[in-house]
């Protein structure tokens, strides 16, 4: 392939990649340029990426999910961060991290097992990730009653930036993580010292501080309140869809939402990404 040929193809690749919302596999690409072969296309955008790189772009080409896909260049973070500063920006809630996590690193799981491990019910939370298309139902387990078991989605990758599951960092790397965590914590605000409570025993622990009574203003305590009737709604969802499980056929592994682009993910449905959490019985 010759150079003018090689640009024609980078220049191909570039405007898909600029109008695609999620990762562009390679097969896309062929698909949608007649003639075209993987190995030249995979040459056009490593070139591709190496020129926005080289040049300091605001915009990165980055592999993920089994394909590629243009972001925004981490270096100008701030400058996005300062022009949607009045946007609601919203987070997945610490017990849906968990959760989302345990099901990362155990796949396929049962519910029950994420509350084994979480020690806590965690019906709200599952529900959750799978309305968010985070997760999925990946089958079921051969024990009695064969309940669900879920997986992590496409969709999943995207949302952290991997390129595939392998990417997730190892169990064992964690407590160095974290020490580079607070490393950069103190770096930042050497007033506060950063301690990880990673290896440290119970009784190390500080006794939490009592709690100030405050008075809620009126808003909140209507978001509080609709949050708790959501809670209520997801519940009752759930328990509709047990019922109706046993009369369900066997789902297939591999099966789940498709998943969309990164930058409306968590935006798509306008819910607040808190799972309930009810102890577990």
């Amino acid at each position: 392939m010759d150079e003018i040929q090689l640009n024609h193809l980078k220049g191909a690749v570039e405007a898909l990649l600029f109008v695609s919302e999620k990762p562009v596999s390679i097969d896309q690409f062929k698909d949608a340029i007649p003639g075209s072969v993987p190995a030249d296309l995979k040459e056009a955008v490593k070139a591709l990426e190496a020129d926005y790189t080289a040049a300091g772009k605001g915009i990165v080409i980055a592999e993920i999910a089994h394909g590629y896909q243009m972001l925004s260049n981490q270096l100008y973070a701030g400058y996005i961060r300062e022009f949607y500063k009045t946007r609601h920006k919203e987070k997945l809630s610490r017990p849906a991290l968990e959760s989302l996590a345990i099901i990362a690193y155990k796949q396929p799981v049962s519910r029950t097992d994420v509350e084994l491990i979480r020690g806590i019910n965690s019906d709200g939370v599952v529900m959750h990730l799978l309305n968010k298309g985070l997760i999925k139902i990946a089958g079921r387990k051969e024990v009695p009653g064969r309940p669900y078991v879920y997986g992590t989605t496409t969709q999943f990758l995207e949302y952290f930036g991997l390129r595939s599951l392998e990417d997730l960092p190892r169990l064992e790397e964690f407590p160095a993580l974290m020490a580079k965590a607070n490393e950069v914590a103190a770096t930042l605000n050497p007033d506060v010292s950063a301690v990880s409570t990673v290896d440290l025993p119970a009784e190390a622990l500080p006794e939490a501080a009592p709690e100030v009574p405050l008075v809620i203003p009126e808003a909140e305590a209507e978001t509080r309140l609709d949050e708790e009737l959501a809670k209520v709604r997801t519940k009752l969802d759930i328990e509709q869809i047990e019922k109706e499980a046993q009369s369900l056929p066997d789902v297939e592994p591999g099966q789940g939402g498709e998943a969309s682009g990164q930058s409306r993910l968590m935006g798509d449905n306008g819910d607040d990404g808190h799972g309930s959490d009810t102890p577990a019985q």
